[in-house]
């Protein structure tokens, strides 16, 4: 389970995890590494993203129309087969991340890159609000040119609006490895739990107010 540090009510105690280095990770031969490409099934197609904790990334996607699901996991590194505490090290070079099935007809590739963007702070290195690490860098995989050009572009529009650098690694895709069974759908099964309450919920409600047309309706 994760693990909080309650000493005081400061809700940058509340953690995903613990911490780690806070430096970049990932291997040049996985940075230049030829993208692996996922065959489409039955019309669906699948998507890769890391963004901090991955149980508030996985908890947006599921709520966006056109997402059929979004699974929890590892991805950009080097350790083969890795383990949440391995993970959590920030040794294995993986960061947590999402596996997003996702239907092409009703939502684009483009526009889960702009929900990737529009549910962080896309500035900030090796983390995600309380969580801190190279397990929670943020990283964007590509399958083949177009994804890659298209992810540059929404990164180049989104720039503009800061005066900070993007944070956001631009990877190859590689291999996605599923996360333990108790972190999948971690915040509609935990909602009790006082990461949730205090960091996931606010930054789902932050985003849902932030891309109201791109809600399912039953997205709670």
């Amino acid at each position: 389970m994760k693990r909080f540090f309650l000493t005081t009510i400061s809700l940058v105690l509340f953690a995903c995890g613990n911490n780690a280095q806070n430096k970049t990770v990932t291997k040049p031969e996985i940075a230049n590494a030829d993208p692996v490409e996922v065959p489409s099934e039955n019309g669906l197609e699948k998507a890769y993203f890391a963004s901090g904790c991955f149980w508030c990334v996985e908890a947006v996607y599921e709520s966006v129309k056109g997402v059929k699901e979004s699974i929890s996991g590892y991805s950009g590194g080097h350790t083969k087969n890795p383990t949440y505490e391995q993970s959590n090290t920030g040794r294995t070079g993986h960061a947590e991340s999402v596996e997003i099935i996702y239907n092409p007809e009703v939502v684009s590739f483009e526009t889960l890159v702009r929900v990737y963007f529009g549910s962080q702070n896309p500035t900030q290195v090796n983390g995600q609000g309380p969580d801190h690490g190279s397990q929670y860098r943020s990283i964007i995989f590509y399958q083949n040119e177009e994804q890659r050009k298209t992810i540059e572009k929404v990164k180049a529009e989104v720039a503009k609006n800061y005066d900070k650098p993007i944070a956001a690694e631009i990877l190859p895709f590689q291999k996605f490895w599923v996360a333990e069974d108790y972190h999948q759908d971690y915040e509609k099964n935990h909602p009790e739990n006082p990461y949730i309450r205090n960091v996931s919920i606010p930054r789902i409600n932050k985003f849902k107010q932030k891309f109201p047309e791109l809600l399912k309706e039953d997205a709670h």
